[in-house]
């Protein structure tokens, strides 16, 4: 089959480009390399960056701004939205609680809190909306949605009756959890979290494991976490009748998966199919030669459910072969193979400081792009030729 329709269907790059930009960037180098090939920009999200634009602006929704409690304790702008039903918030945790919010030598997971994200909680349900979409990713934080559930009248408490101090790392000390002052509106609303991965909350492929080391945390740190999280939720279990510790996705968004399920009766559903049927993607593959998918690194935490491998389990639906264009490649990102992924193209064109990369994404994504595209078209015009 000869090149002739491109889907280009990015997140975005945290911390560098949105995922329109980076569809945009495609698409230049995709006309760079041919410009008699049909491209179709499609970018997504996967419940983390990128969630609130891809559900609010293509519903033609609205947008509000809101200062809240950042993930160090800071105070951050945040925007949450309503899409186009006039019925549904969407809140994207990531612009509250988010790692990009945080600089490189400041990250701890130990500390980092979700309180913020709460808050936008808080306010949607102040508002009266009972319909709550709650993206899961992009996270700075490991505290299981504590520092979410406390901003809503809920106190973690020690052995002695003391309120836990915000972050992950107080739960290793949680005795008890108080519900009795929780948002009044909180039983009523209807909650869904759009997770970007199906981890669960503890254990080898738990939240501190697999995402711990790229918020900060050691290998020490991880297992401190990770103990932590099993304490929250035998906590859980003993005080609120729930079971969080294995259920696919609450580990999402270092365990606010597991938080929304205990404190906010929330059902857990892949974002990426979210927001694919949202955008109505499957529509765009029909008659696509390829799909080229990116993010800002790929490697093993892109198998669970993120945004690439949920694209390319759109196209392989339809036989459409999926290549990502990924900022930069991490360990064990060979088990992409397994889940759809036909090709992983790191855009990176020389040496260069993490920084300076940042600065280029689009440089670089426009270049890989069109170099990706001539290679593949020299390949396919000489399958033709045999």
């Amino acid at each position: 089959m000869m090149l002739k329709k491109i889907i280009l269907a990015p997140q975005s790059y945290k911390g560098s480009i949105h995922a329109f930009e980076a569809a945009e960037a495609m698409r230049r180098g995709v006309l760079r390399a041919n410009p008699e090939l049909e491209t179709v920009l499609v970018p997504v999200a996967d419940g983390g960056d990128g969630t609130l634009e891809a559900l609010v602006s293509t519903t033609g929704g609205k947008i509000y701004k809101s200062v809240v409690t950042g993930p160090l304790g800071q105070p951050v702008d945040a925007n949450w939205g309503v899409m186009g039903d006039g019925n549904t918030a969407v809140i994207e945790m990531a612009l509250a609680s988010g790692l990009a919010l945080i600089p490189h030598n400041l990250r701890d997971p130990r500390r980092a809190t979700t309180r913020g994200t709460g808050e936008l909680i808080k306010e949607a349900l102040d508002k009266g909306f009972k319909n709550i979409v709650v993206g899961l990713g992009g996270s700075a934080t490991n505290d299981a949605g504590s520092g979410m559930a406390s901003a809503l009248g809920i106190k973690f408490l020690d052995c002695n009756g003391q309120i836990l101090p915000p972050g992950g790392q107080s739960l290793s000390n949680l005795d008890s959890i108080d519900m009795s002052k929780a948002h009044p509106r909180l039983s009523q609303a209807n909650i869904v979290g759009a997770t970007d991965v199906t981890n669960t909350l503890c254990g080898d492929q738990g939240a501190s494991a697999i995402f711990g080391p790229q918020k900060g945390a050691s290998p020490d740190m991880v297992r401190e976490l990770d103990q932590a999280l099993a304490k929250f939720a035998a906590v859980v279990a003993s005080d609120l009748g729930k079971s969080v510790i294995d259920v696919p996705g609450s580990g999402a968004a270092g365990g606010l998966g597991a938080g929304l399920m205990a404190f906010a009766n929330a059902d857990l559903q892949s974002g990426i199919d979210m927001v694919c049927d949202v955008l109505q993607f499957d529509q765009h593959l029909r008659g696509a030669s390829l799909i080229l998918t990116g993010e800002g690194r790929s490697d093993e935490s892109t198998i669970y459910d993120k945004a690439p491998v949920g694209v390319a389990r759109r196209a392989a639906k339809f036989k459409v072969p999926t290549v990502i264009m990924a900022g930069s490649i991490g360990e064990g990102y060979q088990k992409l193979y397994d889940h759809g992924i036909s090709g992983i193209v790191c855009i990176g064109d020389r040496p260069m400081s993490f920084e300076r990369s940042i600065e280029r994404t689009a440089d670089l994504l426009e270049g890989a792009t069109e170099r990706t595209v001539r290679m593949l078209g020299a390949f396919v015009d000489l399958h033709l030729d045999d």
